[in-house]
């Protein structure tokens, strides 16, 4: 497998269109959740995404059965997959879109830890822990204008948001950390698609939600792009990113999908746009800086300093 110490062009290309995409996909997920419960909608999501990879494997002559050591992993991955959309979806029931957006975003941070102790060979330098406090920074402060003082709920909703965050950033480092970084990607990804599709339509079942409720052209068309571009296609390029580039610099473009999303939602939904969204894209695009900038070059040693050393 071709693996890069450092992002490219390429992964700076494809990253940026995943984070725009993944902006747009919150207000998908809105108009989704007018006529599709969220649990279900998941659920549902997981489902027609892990058939459509099944059947992109298996046109392109991709095994995704063989006995290969991913098993244990790749049920792993998937039970934390599932995990982090129930406690987020579920979560959303109790706090507001503006903290979720923050709390989920310290994602991460638990992939530049987990990476540095977990993952060989990416190991944090200082400007690189800055530029991801600097980009979190930005993020902070973008929708710090809708933050309240919690109530009691609102504190439920934020640890079960902190509690999906940490479970995205686990998922990450966990593909990364075993024997998931050496398979197909579309292996990876249907591990995940498949588990969280047994799980999570029994739990909306279980916790009763009205199912799908108001299947109209506008909720079953959302819902649609979700499935085959978001879950199936964006999740794909990322997993095919995760195991070629190192896990904590591509962790860094996450925090710009929050700004898209606000973005997504001004000019969808006629959402209020502030100018400090614009400073906390500058704070953002630092921190990428910071983070993907390559270590400067060693001084060769001379011969003076050699005598001296």
């Amino acid at each position: 497998m071709n693996r890069r110490d450092r992002l490219d062009l390429l992964a700076f290309a494809v990253m940026f269109s995943l984070c725009l995409l993944w902006g747009f996909n919150q207000v998908l997920v809105k108009i989704a959740n007018a006529g599709i419960s969220p649990l279900l909608q998941a659920g549902l999501r997981s489902t027609g995404a892990g058939l459509l990879v099944w059947a992109w494997a298996a046109a392109r002559g991709i095994r995704m059965f063989d006995r290969d050591g991913s098993l244990i992993p790749g049920i792993v991955a998937g039970l934390l997959f599932a995990g982090e959309f129930a406690l987020i979806f579920w979560g959303l029931e109790f706090t507001t879109a503006s903290r979720t957006v923050i709390f989920i975003y310290t994602s991460p941070f638990v992939v530049a830890l987990g990476a540095h102790l977990f993952v060989p060979g990416e190991k944090l330098r200082i400007v690189q822990v800055m530029g991801l406090i600097g980009a979190f920074a930005g993020v902070a402060f973008a929708f710090s204008s809708g933050l309240t003082l919690p109530t009691h709920q609102q504190l439920i909703g934020d640890a079960m948001i902190l509690g999906g965050a940490v479970l995205w950033g686990a998922t990450t480092v966990l593909v990364k950390a075993t024997r998931l970084a050496t398979i197909t990607p579309a292996k990876t990804l249907f591990y995940q698609l498949a588990v969280s599709a047994i799980i999570l339509p029994p739990l909306s079942w279980a916790l009763a939600e009205p199912g799908i409720f108001a299947p109209t052209i506008r909720v079953l068309t959302a819902f649609s792009i979700q499935m085959i571009v978001v879950a199936f296609a964006s999740y794909l390029a990322w997993f095919w990113l995760v195991a070629h580039y190192p896990a904590g610099r591509l962790a860094a473009f996450t925090f710009l999908t929050p700004l898209f999303g606000v973005a997504a939602g001004w000019a969808i939904l006629s959402e209020p746009i502030s100018s400090d969204l614009i400073l906390a894209l500058i704070l953002v695009g630092t921190g990428i800086y910071l983070v993907n900038r390559p270590p400067l070059p060693a001084k060769p040693i001379t011969p003076e300093l050699e005598e001296l050393g």
